[in-house]
């Protein structure tokens, strides 16, 4: 598998998921002193940290499945085993066209996951491996700004060559971004690059990744859980320690 190529380019919102990883906590501004406030959902929403689950599986499907919509459907129990397989297959390799994971009766994920929700849900992965992502100790490593544009120079290679990156985006030490979101196109503007991404907590927009390169820094815009301004970013399941 390892040395393929994809059958296809990642196409928004064919290759996502229909449904979304939805935030524990809520997200405001504070009107004083424009900080990002917080607080628990009660209750909490059933289905929640699995922003770096959903990123992963999207690439996974991409890289190892293919669908059939001229064929008969199966029964959830047939697609929860071949889920499973997909998931298990690594992100960092591509299976050819005669290795793939067939999921016969739908056009594209998108519509897969629309009609089988809860077969996906349950067998995607669960919220630990959100936590323990072998990749999350470069987060507290120092980041130069020669670092990053090396990062994003990297990036932007592997968004060309189709293999639709994972991207881990963070502030730290502050954390109110913790986040994993799927490159798969980049354009250059007048700043840099804008790669743009599947979020995997607002499947049905493009979000777009900044990079200044003047600056060497990583931007996103505001969103549901981020108030927008600086970041760091990295590409993960993409190396033996990442």
């Amino acid at each position: 598998m390892v040395g393929s190529v994809a059958t296809h380019a990642f196409r928004h919102p064919d290759d996502t998921f229909a449904f979304r990883n939805e935030t524990l906590w809520s997200y405001s501004r504070d009107s004083v002193t424009g900080r990002q406030r917080h607080e628990k959902r009660d209750p909490p929403p059933d289905y929640h940290l699995r922003c770096f689950v959903m990123a992963r599986s999207a690439k996974q499907f991409f890289s190892h499945a293919k669908v059939d919509p001229g064929m008969v459907r199966l029964e959830p129990g047939v697609y929860a085993h071949r889920i499973r397989e997909v998931v298990d297959r690594s992100p960092r390799s591509i299976s050819t066209d005669g290795e793939r994971v067939l999921f016969p009766g739908y056009a594209n994920l998108r519509e897969f996951s629309l009609e089988q929700e809860v077969t996906c849900k349950e067998h995607l992965g669960a919220a630990w491996q959100s936590y323990l992502q072998r990749g999350h100790w470069r987060m507290v490593m120092p980041y130069t700004r020669r670092g990053q544009h090396h990062e994003a120079l990297r990036l932007l290679d592997s968004v060309r060559a189709g293999r639709a990156p994972v991207v881990h985006v963070f502030t730290f030490p502050a954390l109110t971004l913790n986040h994993a979101i799927l490159a798969f196109e980049a354009r250059e503007t007048s700043k840099g690059f804008r790669f743009l991404t599947y979020d995997p907590n607002s499947p049905d927009t493009v979000l777009d990744l900044d990079f200044n390169l003047r600056a060497r820094r990583f931007c996103m815009p505001p969103t549901e859980y981020f108030l927008g301004g600086d970041i760091d970013a990295f590409e993960v399941y993409c190396g033996p320690f990442l």
